[in-house]
């Protein structure tokens, strides 16, 4: 029986890994075994970095809609309040995306949620 080698199947895996790592400073894009780890590493902070991107536009857009309440005299949690008992389906995305480019139809949302709940 033929003697099997694995040296194609390393090269592939390191030249996988190095071009993974291509970009990285020094030795990191040039060396196997601390490009294999900055790839790790890296792998790591992106999978955290998706979920925390969820977690920073909620915020900003919570941020935004909160400025633009306060310029039609209202709270946000007033606000939000009002969307729920008012049916309206708008997400916060939207709803900020409103507040920011056209302010006219965010004031009239506002004070339809103000008849609503005075």
């Amino acid at each position: 029986m033929a003697r099997v080698k694995g040296a194609v199947t390393t090269r592939k895996r390191r030249k996988k890994v190095l071009k993974m790592a291509k970009g990285y400073f020094g030795a990191k894009s040039k060396l196997f075994k601390t490009a294999k780890q900055a790839v790790m590493k890296s792998g790591q902070y992106a999978y955290i970095g998706r979920k925390q991107k969820k977690r920073f536009f909620r915020r900003l857009w919570i941020s935004r809609i909160s400025a633009a309440c306060r310029q039609n005299d209202m709270n946000y949690s007033v606000f939000m309040n009002g969307v729920k008992k008012a049916n309206i389906l708008l997400n916060r995305k939207s709803i900020s995306e409103i507040a920011i480019n056209s302010p006219e139809s965010f004031k009239k949302l506002c004070d339809k949620i103000k008849s609503l709940v005075a």
